[in-house]
């Protein structure tokens, strides 16, 4: 199984997508042009087309070991986000240029703190 789970997908805005693909993280499948990320644009995305997108990367694609999201954006999600307990994909909330990172919000240190009895 882990054979299979070789790429890193990304959520995010333009400058972390942009960021990930200059270091090599982008893939689109030659036949089906399927990326492995999804562009977040303020206003123009909805909640639904990021709940689209972490479902395809955390439940139909057998290819993702990390899921990397932007916390702003998993926030539109949080319920999804905070709800999804599965050892792989891995779901990383990473911050943004415009928006700092937020250990409060972040799903996996909450279950961390949990798991500590915090």
């Amino acid at each position: 199984m882990s054979d299979k789970r070789t790429l890193i997908a990304v959520i995010g805005d333009e400058d972390t997508i942009t960021g990930m693909l200059l270091a090599g993280v982008g893939q689109v499948a030659p036949s089906s042009q399927e990326r492995n990320f999804m562009i977040y644009q303020e206003g123009k995305t909805t909640r639904e087309e990021i709940s689209k997108s972490f479902d395809n990367f955390t439940q139909e694609r057998e290819d993702i070991a990390i899921v990397l999201i932007n916390q702003h954006v998993a926030e539109k999600i949080r319920g999804q986000v905070d709800s999804f307990t599965a050892a792989f994909p891995a779901v990383l909330e990473i911050p943004s240029k415009e928006h700092p990172y937020d250990p409060e919000k972040d799903s996996v240190l909450k279950r961390v703190r949990r798991l500590f009895g915090e």
